[in-house]
This record gives structure tokens, sequence and C-alpha cells, in this order.
């Protein structure tokens, strides 16, 4: 049965990882992993090639590009951040729940490449919880906050390009959605098309 290309956007402060790392831990989304990106940046204290990131140098990272070899890439900061293609085809073809956590812009180039990709929204109540969230982790400028909070309004605007919004009212309720909306992917019948004879 071919597996799920799940890629999950929504504005920073949101929740998204929270979210995902509690459907993933309840096992309710099943075979579900995420997706290996690879970046140009430097690694950080702990963190291991080939499990947080394939770290590559610019040129490398720019040659794969241009071959095809990413299904999206941006650049952040100055470095540079993509999904290799070949993995991501592979756990799918294997039958795996593939996440990609990323960008709207990211979401686009990904569905280019593969439209058969499940793409969800995780929103927030509304844009007021979403200020409390930021300034609540007391780590933000005044300006970042600001920068993050126009960042969100222009993202909630592509919702609508997203097969499926949820909204991170409850991060336990949120991750039982997200588990449902897997669930419900794989009972299509297009992944089920065999038919036992006995």
């Amino acid at each position: 049965m071919p597996g799920i290309l799940l890629v999950v956007s929504g504005p920073s402060g949101v929740g998204k990882g929270t979210v995902i790392g509690q459907m993933m831990e309840s096992g309710a989304g099943g075979k579900c992993r995420f997706s290996v990106s690879m970046t140009t940046r430097a690694p950080r204290p702990g963190e291991v090639e080939g499990v947080h990131y394939f770290f590559v140098d610019r040129d490398a990272f720019l040659r794969d590009a241009e071959r095809g070899m990413l299904l999206e890439y941006a650049e952040y900061n100055g470095n540079y951040y993509g999904t290799p293609s070949e993995p991501v085809k592979r756990g799918v073809s294997a039958g795996e729940c593939i996440i990609l956590d990323i960008e709207t812009q990211g979401m686009r180039q990904t569905v280019e490449k593969m439209p058969e990709a499940v793409t969800v929204f995780i929103a927030p109540p509304s844009i007021g919880v979403l200020e409390k969230r930021l300034r609540g982790r007391g780590t933000e400028t005044e300006d970042s906050i600001l920068r993050r909070l126009d960042a969100a309004r222009r993202e909630c605007e592509r919702m609508g390009e997203y097969q499926y919004k949820i909204v991170n009212d409850s991060a336990e309720r949120a991750a039982q959605d997200l588990a449902a909306v897997i669930r419900a992917e794989y009972l299509r019948t297009y992944r089920n098309m065999e038919v036992n004879e006995q």
C-alpha cells in the first residue's frame, strides 16, 4: 500500500512541533517519521549527521537543487535548507507516512513535484492567542514579535491552499485531529485496491 507524504505548515509559535510530537508519541499516526532535511549551516552541539540534518557545503546543496534532487528548498539567515526527494519517495513507496514540517513556499514546491502530498495547515485559535504565546515565551524582542505576527497573518491568508486545517487550541486535541487525517488518508481507495479472494 502506498504511504503518505504529509506536509504540515503553520505560523511560528503555533505549536506545530508539539502537535506532531504528541501525535507520534501516542502511536496514533502509525508508521510516521520525519523527513531529514539538508542544510548548509554548521552542525550545532549534539546534532547528528543523517538524524537531525544532512550537513553539506553550499556548492553541493546548489548542485543538488539544480539537478532537481530536492523537493523544496529555501534560504534562511544566509543558510540553505531543503528536502532531499529520494528518501521521501522511497519511504512513501514502502508505505510509510513521511512528515515535512515546512513553510508555505516549501509546500507549493513540494506539491508541484509530488501532487499526491497531503497538506495540513495548523492554525492558531486567533492572532491574539498567537501573540500571547509568543510573548509568553519571553525570548523575543518586541520587533521580533511584531515581525512574526505579520508573517503569521500572511501565512494564514494562504490557508485555503491546504487540504486540511487544524486549529491548535489544545495540543492534545490537535494531535488527535492530525492522527485522524492520517488514518483517513490510509483508507483512501487508491491506497487499498487489492481484494482478498479467500
